[in-house]
């Protein structure tokens, strides 16, 4: 367990929903949102200190950083490679329900 500041990789994607802007941080996985692309990468920077300080409270970080797939390498939790990013459209069946 660590009682020291740490530093940890992530890779953020920012899109706008509506009136706000989402943000994402892999591969964490946690999500902020806010009025701007800056607000929103601020709120997720928050929001990944606070997951990283529950789990290290519970004693937990070492198996949640793993499981995400992040490698401990001089003191840094370094992120694993995304080898692929792809934009994609999905048909769907005819009898899809649409809603009804």
């Amino acid at each position: 367990m660590y009682n020291y500041d740490m530093t940890i990789e992530t890779t953020t994607q920012i899109w706008r929903e509506g009136k706000h802007y989402i943000a994402h941080a892999l591969p964490l996985d946690v999500s902020s949102a806010g009025d701007t692309p800056e607000s929103a990468r601020a709120a997720l920077r928050e929001a990944i200190n606070l997951f990283i300080t529950t789990a290290r409270e519970h004693g937990t970080l070492d198996d949640v950083l793993e499981e995400c797939g992040y490698l401990l390498q001089q003191g840094t939790w370094v992120a694993p490679r995304i080898v692929a990013q792809d934009k994609g459209f999905s048909e769907l069946g005819a009898g899809h329900d649409r809603g009804r």
